[in-house]
């Protein structure tokens, strides 16, 4: 873990988390770290916050059940509150194999009153331990290493239905799961299945909260439910180190953002088998964009951090930079998800329905409706065939305006680069980023505004604490609306609740797509002489502004 800290960091590639999986554990039990193979583990989790990175650790739904008595609190307390999924008695605990060694393993109810307490309860102990900032819920569909229990399913209704769903792997509707007939609080199993992950999912964000001291915290959870989303982020679980697992994880993250979860991502770069340098430099480009971005492998398969490679420190340093400046623009997106619903992720007929050429687009993808991403998901390839609709499509990195229109081009994308273009008629706000959120959250921001067809845009920013949680309830937050209208940005305060956003400052604005040299430029109507025109790609560029983000403004050229 250590190691892979250090190469990330060595090649100024930013990380805000690192994981825990579960092969810190002590016998892979919930709640124990190795004090042997991971020494120093509590006080390594504190010094990580220093660097601004945090830590979120992984938990299991089981406990392991052969400790001695009086030895493993997590166990005693179980026991002691009755908290577990049941038989189809109501009465005996559920009894399957997992993750823990030697021993079986009993399963919390975590939609019965008591389970959630004790979780609760187990978190803050834990935390005590490990300061950890967000848990990572696992195997919580709920799953099994044998079909239903140690002790078999009975023959009845519900574990011999008539219909076996398609998506059950085995002979037997219970197979990798506890048995359909086993009760829970929310009711039998084979009527609930679905909805065990989200009442973890649920539970466990009240106790990373309270974990926390009241902090948003974050989950991570590998069932989900619709619903899920109001709790929880989601991975797209096990996968393999494939350049066609690559290819259905971008499809994967939009599909989810149709479900209700737009904080989606997938273990970039593979879990299962060894990942090869192109094949990591291309997932660590496009995984920058998913919503949730991590690289994360199975143990046993060789390492593959970012660090390990120059070419892939290379992709992943300037792709990860470029999702750190457009940060605000992301925050504003999720900000719109959860006021108003929506997708952050979304395909390209989303925002263009009549045309038909983009119902079949599955790999290029936007955040919002104005950044485009398109990735090179082959192998070997240098260049990649993407779609512009009608619309102007300028490139991301110089503001020059594609030539293409409402039909294909061929990008060039060499190994290190992804194509990346933002949409005419958009205003994306910015930031200088940092290493670490921790750190770029002060540093001065930006406006994009990207010109359509007319010569206008808009955007918004959202703005707030960043912890505490319920700050758009509460009124605790700024929001800032933009536009340009002939050859003028205005910027207007429609929320000014989040009193310390007075110390960030828009140092610079990028105007794409301006048509004629300006012959001034007006800042509140003074004259601004820091600023630069190229007439070759048409990119106004105004800079050493200072104008502080909760006022209002104007700037003409």
């Amino acid at each position: 873990m250590k190691a892979a800290v250090d190469r990330t960091k060595a090649a100024g590639i930013p990380q805000d988390v690192q994981h825990g999986d579960i092969d810190y554990f002590e016998r892979n039990l919930d709640f124990t770290y190795d004090p042997v193979r991971f020494a120093g583990l509590p006080d390594y989790v504190r010094a990580l916050k220093t660097d601004g990175v945090r830590f979120i650790t992984l938990l299991d739904p089981f406990i392991g059940i052969g400790e001695p008595p009086g030895s493993y609190p997590p166990f005693d307390r179980g026991e002691a509150l009755n908290v577990w999924v049941k038989e189809s008695d109501g009465v005996t605990p559920a009894e399957a194999v997992c993750w823990p060694e030697n021993m079986n393993v009993y399963y919390g109810d975590y939609g019965h009153a008591n389970g959630g307490n004790w979780w609760i309860e187990q978190c803050v102990n834990f935390h005590d331990t490990i300061e950890f900032d967000g848990l990572w819920v696992d195997m919580n569909e709920p799953a099994s290493f044998v079909a239903g229990s140690v002790k078999g399913c009975f023959n009845n209704k519900w574990n011999l239905p008539l219909y076996k769903p398609r998506a059950v792997s085995g002979s037997v509707i219970f197979e990798k799961t506890l048995c359909t007939d086993y009760q829970m609080a929310l009711g039998r199993h084979y009527d609930v299945h679905s909805l065990y992950g989200r009442t973890m999912a649920q539970i466990s964000q009240q106790a990373a909260q309270q974990s926390t001291g009241g902090k948003r915290s974050i989950i991570i959870s590998r069932s989900s439910f619709p619903g899920s989303g109001h709790y929880s982020g989601r991975w797209l679980g096990d996968n393999q180190s494939a350049w066609n697992h690559l290819y259905h994880s971008v499809i994967g993250v939009l599909e989810f953002n149709l479900f209700g979860l737009p904080f989606i991502g997938c273990d970039i770069c593979g879990f299962f088998q060894d990942t090869t340098m192109e094949l990591c430099a291309r997932w660590m480009e496009v995984g920058a964009f998913f919503t949730f971005s991590r690289n994360h492998n199975g143990l046993g398969w060789a390492d593959q951090d970012p660090g390990l490679w120059p070419e892939v420190a290379a992709a992943s340093r300037e792709a990860l930079l470029i999702r750190y400046t457009l940060l605000p623009y992301l925050y504003t997106l999720f900000h719109e998800v959860h006021s108003s619903g929506g997708t952050v992720l979304r395909p390209l007929l989303h925002e263009f329905p009549s045309d038909a050429s983009t119902y079949t687009i599955d790999t290029q993808f936007l955040w919002g409706p104005a950044f485009l991403i398109t990735p090179v998901v082959t192998q070997g390839a240098t260049s990649v065939n993407g779609y512009f609709p009608d619309a102007r499509w300028y490139r991301y990195r110089d503001g020059v305006l594609e030539p293409t229109r409402g039909n294909y081009a061929s990008i060039t994308a060499p190994l290190e680069f992804i194509p990346l273009h933002v949409r005419g008629g958009y205003i994306l706000p910015t930031q200088e980023p940092a290493l670490s959120t921790m750190f770029s959250r002060s540093n001065p921001m930006g406006l994009i505004a990207a010109l359509d067809d007319n010569g206008n845009a808009a955007g918004s920013l959202f703005w707030d604490e960043g912890d505490t949680p319920d700050t758009y309830e509460n009124g605790q937050y700024f929001l800032g609306s933009y536009s340009v209208s002939q050859r003028t940005l205005t910027g207007a305060v429609d929320v000014n609740g989040y009193p310390a956003a007075s110390s960030l400052q828009f140092a610079t604005v990028l105007v794409w797509g301006v048509a004629s040299q300006p012959s001034q430029v007006l800042v509140n109507g003074v004259p601004w002489s820091t600023y630069s025109y190229d007439v070759g790609s048409q990119v106004l560029d105004i800079s050493q502004l200072a104008i502080t983000i909760t006022s209002s403004f104007t700037i003409s050229w």
